[in-house]
């Protein structure tokens, strides 16, 4: 199957889909009250219905429902879409997410900003369905940044300016060793480091199109929290228990996240440690090329671990090294290998959906909206970009 084709099967599965779908971390969605059975009933619950190849979520009263994040990341493929061919359906598409994260969004906060729509838990942690986060909408406003690039919307730059002023008064800003930490939940203050940089792209984004001074100050001690905390090899750990200061290893898909965002906020703001980010940039993509895929472009899952073969770092990938190609052309060859790769390996082609996880006894086809699809349409995105060739 051609690329196109692929691509053509899966835009054709989430239109029919509406984009509605199931997601792994759904499950406290059930009218099973699995939350009000202890936190880790509730992480029980979460974790075996991940892991479990037999969707049983309709027994469980789990509905397809609209996950914001999802309609974040597909606002920004239909952006891109429409920005490289002209096509009016998908600005048609992209106009109708803007205006459903517009009205849809978590209200009770100084600013514009978006959750999940379901409850989750982790050990010791407890989240309400729609309780915003900096990752949920760092993405979205990811999102309308393309979408200002396609419309040139003044109303666009509001919900930016608003967005940013939930990340300043909302997320705890904690100052660290070289810079701040912005917090994952408006819940605690908590020192992630995939958080903090998708919090910072928010303000970097709003200095580039509101020219908001406050945001760029942030955004930039933000940065240099990340830096200083970038392991000699190149690679970033997942995050810093704040009562031991121990970090908590976990090498994944979040490394694409991290590299990403520090591109980007380098490109949105005129900053003197430029060429310092752009060190530590080329330092983690020669870890995140190196080590956490194997050359045919089969990803591997939390280093040591390298199994199961999850789609949402395979998409991560194809993103990540199409975007920051320019650094080395062996990049864009590279995230061309893991597409063909996924898409000969993870799609199904009848549905076009892709499958959720291949372990080594079995394969996971559970369809995710968020988790796969939206991710996947987007590494289609960047990849037509990147080749030039989606007509």
């Amino acid at each position: 199957m051609s690329v196109l084709e692929s691509f053509n099967l899966l835009k054709n599965y989430v239109e029919a889909e509406q984009f509605k779908g199931y997601d792994p971390y759904d499950t406290l969605n059930s009218r099973i009250p699995f939350h009000k059975l202890g936190n880790w009933c509730s992480v029980l619950a979460t974790q075996f219905q991940k892991r479990n190849p037999i969707n049983i979520r309709p027994l469980l009263g789990i509905k397809k429902e609209v996950n914001p994040k999802a309609y974040g990341l597909f606002l920004q493929s239909y952006s891109m879409l429409y920005k490289q061919t002209n096509n009016s359906e998908y600005l048609q598409k992209a106009n109708y997410f803007y205006e459903y994260l517009k009205n849809n969004y978590s209200a009770g906060y100084s600013g514009y900003c978006w959750g999940y729509n379901f409850p989750w838990s982790s050990p010791g942690k407890f989240v309400e369905k729609s309780s915003p986060t900096a990752v949920a909408s760092g993405f979205i406003v990811k999102g309308l940044c393309h979408y200002y690039e396609i419309n040139n919307n003044n109303k666009v730059l509001d919900v930016i300016s608003s967005a940013a002023e939930f990340v300043k008064n909302d997320l705890f800003i904690t100052k660290m060793e070289g810079g701040v930490c912005i917090s994952y939940t408006t819940k605690w203050p908590d020192y992630c480091f995939n958080a903090n940089l998708l919090a910072a792209e928010i303000l970097a984004i709003n200095y580039k199109l509101n020219s908001d001074e406050e945001s760029k100050r942030i955004a930039e001690l933000a940065v240099k929290w990340v830096i200083v905390n970038q392991l000699s090899d190149g690679r970033w750990n997942y995050s810093i228990n704040r009562k031991t200061g121990i970090q908590r290893e976990q090498i994944d898909f979040h490394q694409g996240y991290i590299l990403m965002s520090l591109n980007s906020i380098k490109k949105m703001l005129v900053l003197n440690n430029a060429f310092e980010i752009d060190n530590a940039i080329r330092k983690g993509l020669k870890y995140y090329f190196q080590n956490q895929f194997y050359k045919n472009g089969i990803s591997k899952w939390r280093l040591p671990k390298t199994m199961p073969i999850d789609i949402h770092n395979q998409s991560q990938g194809i993103i990540t090294f199409c975007a920051l190609s320019y650094y080395d052309e062996k990049y864009i060859n590279f995230a061309k290998v893991i597409l063909n790769w996924t898409i000969n390996n993870m799609q199904d082609k009848f549905t076009g959906h892709f499958f959720y996880r291949i372990n080594r006894t079995h394969i996971h086809k559970t369809s995710y909206m968020r988790w796969s699809q939206a991710w996947l349409l987007l590494a289609f995105a960047y990849y037509f970009e990147m080749q030039k060739n989606i007509n």
